[in-house]
């Protein structure tokens, strides 16, 4: 009898995705789409334990720029420019009003943009990630390591750090990262210098060894001694220390858009694996759920994937 032909999960994951995101993202598709079939594009995350110095005047004659502080200048300019406006109207709105009218108006906006928080104070400005301009396909040599044996960079995707700075980690923090393997966003969680302490988990066994692996690598052992790595099913992490953290992570396992469109391996579009494709949802809400318990009243968590997917995210939150 013949058989029909085997059609590889990378092939059904680009019409999974040809069905449902030309319908939510319409016009944005197809330059997306191109994206998600283009070779991918990493960021050098300098680790501040090495001796990093020259790493940094090495990447800048490289025409790389650090990505996390030239976003940081950009907000800055746009929230000035927003204030000088709001403020511009105030004044021409009083106009007709009385030289005391417009005196107290113009206090008024200006107490209020020195109450505004400044965006430093929500990223870490001592996270650092190099990338090269739209349009370089340059690639990052590998990493060296320094006289001290720790390597200088960590290439990631620079997307990854989004979560990372968005938990803004203050001081003393105790931070969980409940499905942390294979270790970049807790080496960037690291990277802050703002951990009083840091639990990493993750429930795969040998995805916990590549993250002991790349904490050996980057940082040393008196940092290392500050992080608790477990290897525990992240929707019970309640029953082991709730109510216990400032701030969480909650990187979920989701469908992995990239790699389902361009990799072969351990490829969630495998037919094989469509029951656990189809339970990803309940899985991420579990997480997410766990996630809420870990943290201390007035903490902070923060959810992310790797999907475009509303079902794993908007549909997980709401």
């Amino acid at each position: 009898a013949a058989t029909a032909p085997r059609i590889p999960p990378t092939r059904l994951a680009l019409h999974h995705f040809d069905m449902n995101y030309s319908l939510q993202l319409k016009d944005l598709w197809p330059s997306v789409r191109i994206s998600l079939l283009c070779e991918q594009k990493y960021g050098a995350l300098l680790n501040n334990f090495s001796l990093v110095d020259h790493v940094t005047q090495e990447l800048e004659l490289l025409n790389a720029t650090d990505f996390v502080s030239e976003a940081l200048k950009k907000a800055q300019r746009s929230q000035r420019g927003a204030a000088a406006e709001e403020a511009g109207r105030g004044e021409s709105t009083s106009q007709e009003g009385s030289g005391e009218g417009r005196t107290v108006m113009q206090a008024e906006a200006k107490a209020q943009a020195e109450m505004s928080p400044p965006l430093s104070a929500s990223i870490s400005s001592n996270i650092k990630c190099y990338t090269f301009p739209r349009g370089d396909i340059t690639r990052f040599r590998p990493a060296r390591p320094d006289t001290l044996g720790l390597l200088d960079y960590y290439l990631m995707d620079a997307a990854s750090l989004l979560p990372v700075l968005a938990l803004n980690v203050q001081p003393g923090d105790f931070v969980l990262d409940l499905c942390a393997a294979p270790g970049g966003k807790t080496l960037a969680l690291l990277q802050t210098g703002g951990c009083g302490h840091l639990a990493a988990n993750d429930v795969s066994i040998s995805r916990t060894k590549r993250l002991y692996q790349i904490l050996n690598s980057y940082v040393p052992k008196e940092i290392r001694e500050t992080v608790s790595v477990t290897s525990c099913d992240g929707r019970d992490w309640e029953q082991l220390e709730g109510g216990t953290f400032h701030k969480v992570l909650v990187d979920v396992p989701c469908t992995t858009d990239r790699h389902a469109v361009m990799e072969q391996d351990n490829n969630i579009f495998h037919k094989r694996r469509t029951k656990e494709r189809q339970m990803l949802p309940m899985l991420q809400l579990q997480l997410l759920m766990a996630g809420i318990l870990a943290t201390k009243p007035g903490g902070e968590v923060v959810y992310s994937t790797c999907s475009l997917s509303p079902l794993q995210n908007e549909h997980v939150i709401e």
